[in-house]
């Protein structure tokens, strides 16, 4: 297990015991509940992000038709919660901290945090307001479940949540908190935090994984092909299967075929396991399958 502090059987443990009470509507540190309103349950999402500051800058790397496939998905998304979201909380794949933490901005600028693109990529604005008081519930939850917390005042949106949200919400009307991975990167870990934050799916917030299910950045295009075939194939399997299996699965992910060579570092995967953790007892489906930059992705969605 990675940096924090506690025991992995500790964080799973805590992490269902947290996540089972704030389902049951038990009061939580702070006395709030998770069935406190009368707000329908959120279903929670991982989805592939592009490339870049793709869609919004003109690039070389993806086919017309790979563009709108998935630009069209991610503009689809705003349709998956059965109402407008209170707000949202995004795991994206481009940020690790020592311990989860979150961003705490009012009003969080932009982090252009890529490099070697056209002037325009760095003018893309985003400009959906933070949630202080959210990333305070965010805390209380992990907490709660075993996780030393910090929070981030400065942080801005990372391309990884303002290149997808863009395109799923382009009013950026809805508040908005990002969390962090934890270094180290271990599975059962954000399994675990998943399992933790499950409450919030009562509480009006459409939790959002983004990540990659393929990234070699030193290997994409037709070669790849076939590397992100085997991996996405076995993904499938492993996402839509029943919740104990999924979660076997995904925690023993580089067991699968061509793991490694689809994701030489998992942090693009990463974020996954925080929404199959959030995922509880709900079947995944598998919303979006198509390639990029020639190589095979998907998405998935549960509840």
């Amino acid at each position: 297990m990675g940096d924090g502090g506690i025991s992995r059987r500790t964080v799973v443990a805590a992490g269902l015991a947290a996540g089972a009470a704030g389902l049951a509507g038990i009061p939580l540190a702070s006395g709030g509940k998770a069935t406190g309103d009368a707000r329908r349950r959120m279903p929670v999402v991982f989805l592939p992000h592009g490339g870049g500051p793709w869609p919004f800058v003109e690039l070389n790397f993806s086919t017309k038709k790979e563009n709108d496939g998935l630009a069209g998905y991610l503009r689809s998304v705003a349709s998956v919660p059965p109402e407008k979201p209170a707000a949202l909380l995004v795991i994206s794949a481009h940020w690790e901290e020592r311990v989860p933490t979150v961003s705490t901005s009012a009003r969080p600028p932009m982090l252009y945090d890529y490099y070697g693109f056209p002037p325009a990529s760095y003018e893309i604005q985003w400009p959906a307001p933070g949630d202080p008081k959210l990333a305070s519930r965010v805390r209380e939850l992990l907490g709660a479940a075993g996780f030393q917390t910090a929070e981030d005042p400065a942080r801005g949106y990372d391309h990884g949540t303002f290149v997808p949200l863009k395109l799923t919400y382009p009013d950026a009307d809805v508040p908005t908190v990002q969390l962090s991975l934890q270094r180290g990167l271990d599975p059962a870990t954000h399994l675990a935090m998943g399992r933790a934050l499950a409450p919030l799916r009562d509480e009006g917030v459409f939790i959002v994984g983004s990540g990659m299910t393929y990234h070699d950045l030193r290997n994409f295009g037709p070669r790849a092909l076939p590397v992100s075939e085997a991996f996405d194939a076995w993904l499938r399997g492993a996402g839509t299967a029943a919740p104990a299996e999924r979660d076997r699965l995904l925690e023993r992910w580089q067991e699968a075929p061509m793991a490694r060579r689809a994701h030489p570092r998992e942090e693009h995967l990463l974020p996954m396991m925080v929404i199959a953790g959030a995922a509880g007892e709900d079947r995944g489906t598998v919303a979006y399958e198509g390639t990029f930059a020639g190589v095979r992705l998907s998405a998935y969605h549960y509840g």
